[in-house]
C-alpha cells in the first residue's frame, strides 16, 4: 500500500425497498429534464415508466433511450449521446445492469469534455469539465458499477473492451432499490452474484487494497457468501435480494477504490472477442484464478474461507483459503455456471485467441495488482485451462 489512501463514491447513495420512489426528488436536485438510458427488457417490465412518473410529479422531463442491447459498446454511447444533445438535456439517468449503467458514464464525460470515449482509456485525455449530473439505479446485484468511477466501453472498430477509469465517471448519485432485481431470471442472478463476489474478492486481495476498502470489502464478501444461495433458488426471497443488493454495492465501492486484478484483466477479452456478458466471464474465470493466486494469497483468502463455514474458525490459514477455493468452485458447480466450452464458444478460435487476449489483459494493468502477477504464458495457459474447466474440488490449475 502506498503511503496514503483514497476512498471514492457517489455523493449520494439511496439504497432500500422502494428507493426508486426518490428519483424525482434526486433529479429535481440536478437538473430540469433527463435522458434515460435503459433497454427494452426495463421497457417492458414498466420499471422505465415507473421512473418517469416520479419524474414527472417532480417536475422532470424526460426523453428515453433504448438502445443498449448487450454488452455497452460506442456505438451506443454515440447515439445516446446524439439524442442528448438534440433534446437539450441536462442530466442523466441509467436504469438497467452495467450496460446501461457504463453507456451513461461515457456519455456524461463527454458531454462537458468532448472526444472520442477511447481518448479517455490510461488517461491519455483527462476529463477536467465536470460532467453532467449522473443517477445510477442498477437493476441486478452484480457489477457495482453504480459505485465505481470506471466504465468499460468495447471500441467496434478492434473489438477491445476499453477499461477507463477517471474520478469524472463516478455517478453523482446511486439509487439501490433490492425490488428491482426481483425480475431477474434465475441464470442472471446466479452469473451477476458470482460477478459481485469476484469484485468482493478482488478488491479484498488486490495490491492496492487499503483499510478502508478491506473493511467494505469484508462486509460484501459475507453477504454474498451468505445469501447467494437463497436468492438464486428462491428469486422471491426479499431478504437475500436485499442482502444481495448492498453486498454488491459494497463489493463495487472496494474495488472501485482498491482496483480489480487477474479475473477482470482476463474477462474483458472474452467479452470482446466472443461476446460473452461480462458478469458471466468473471464468474466462469473466478476459481480457477483463485486456485493460480492461492499461495500467494493464503490469509486473504482464509478470510474468504472462513465465511463458508463456521468451523473454518478452528482451521489453519491454509486450511481456510484452501477452503475459500474448493467453496467457490462448489458455489460455480451449484449456481450451474458455465465453463468456457459449455457457453459455446469454438475450441479452436478460442486457442487461437489466446495469444491476443493475454496480451490484452496485460495491456489493462488489472493482471499487476493480482497477488500472483501473472506472464503472457502463464495467462495464455489459464485460458486454456477455463476453457473445460470443472467446478469441482480436484486442483485443475498450477
Amino acid at each position: 500500500m502506498e503511503n496514503y489512501a483514497v476512498l471514492r463514491m457517489p455523493r449520494t447513495i439511496t439504497y432500500g425497498r422502494h428507493a426508486l420512489e426518490k428519483v424525482g426528488k434526486e433529479a429535481a436536485a440536478r437538473g430540469k429534464k433527463a435522458l434515460i438510458i435503459s433497454d427494452k427488457v426495463m421497457d417492458s417490465l414498466d420499471y422505465v415508466s415507473e421512473g418517469r412518473d416520479y419524474l414527472t410529479k417532480a417536475g422532470v422531463e424526460s426523453v428515453v433511450y433504448l438502445g443498449v442491447e448487450s454488452e455497452p459498446t460506442d456505438t451506443y454511447v454515440d447515439e445516446a449521446l446524439e439524442l442528448f444533445k438534440k433534446e437539450n438535456c441536462d442530466l442523466v439517468i441509467s436504469l438497467g445492469g452495467g450496460s446501461c449503467i457504463d453507456t451513461a458514464k461515457a456519455i456524461v464525460v463527454l458531454a462537458t469534455n468532448g472526444g472520442y470515449i477511447g481518448d479517455y482509456m490510461g488517461e491519455k485525455k483527462v476529463a477536467e469539465v465536470a460532467p453532467i449530473p449522473h443517477i445510477a439505479i442498477p437493476t441486478t446485484a452484480g457489477t457495482g458499477s453504480e459505485a465505481t468511477d470506471a466504465t468499460i466501453i468495447t471500441n467496434t472498430s478492434n473489438d477491445v473492451k476499453m477499461m477507463i477509469k477517471q474520478p469524472a465517471f463516478m455517478p453523482d448519485a446511486a439509487i439501490v432499490d433490492p425490488l428491482l432485481t426481483l425480475s431477474s431470471p434465475q441464470h442472471v442472478t446466479a452469473a451477476t452474484g458470482v460477478d459481485a463476489l469476484s469484485h468482493a474478492v478482488e478488491g479484498y486481495i488486490s495490491k492496492r487494497s487499503h483499510p478502508m476498502t478491506d473493511m467494505i470489502a469484508l462486509s460484501a464478501m459475507k453477504l454474498i457468501v451468505e445469501n447467494i444461495q437463497a436468492a438464486y433458488e428462491n428469486g422471491d426471497n426479499l431478504d437475500a435480494r436485499e442482502a444481495m443488493s448492498l453486498g454488491s454495492l459494497q463489493a463495487g465501492i472496494a474495488f472501485s477504490n482498491s482496483s480489480v486484478c487477474l479475473v477482470h484483466g482476463m474477462s474483458r477479452p472474452i467479452g470482446a472477442l466472443f461476446h460473452v456478458p461480462h458478469g458471466y466471464s468473471n464468474a466462469m474465470l473466478l476459481p480457477a484464478v483463485l486456485e493460480f493466486s492461492k499461495e500467494h494469497s493464503i490469509k486473504r483468502l482464509a478470510d474468504l474461507g472462513r465465511f463458508f463455514s463456521p468451523e473454518a474458525e478452528q482451521y489453519s490459514e491454509k486450511e481456510a483459503a484452501d477452503l475459500a477455493v474448493s467453496s467457490v468452485k462448489n458455489l460455480c458447480l451449484q449456481l450451474n455456471i458455465p465453463n468456457l466450452s459449455g457457453w459455446g464458444i469454438d475450441k479452436q478460435a478460442f486457442e487461437s485467441a489466446t495469444g491476443k487476449m493475454a496480451s490484452d489483459a496485460l495491456a489493462s494493468g488489472s493482471p499487476a495488482n493480482n497477488p500472483r502477477v501473472p506472464t503472457q504464458s502463464e495467462i495464455e495457459e489459464l485460458y486454456k485451462v477455463c476453457y473445460e474447466y470443472k467446478f469441482s474440488t480436484e486442483s485443475t490449475v498450477s
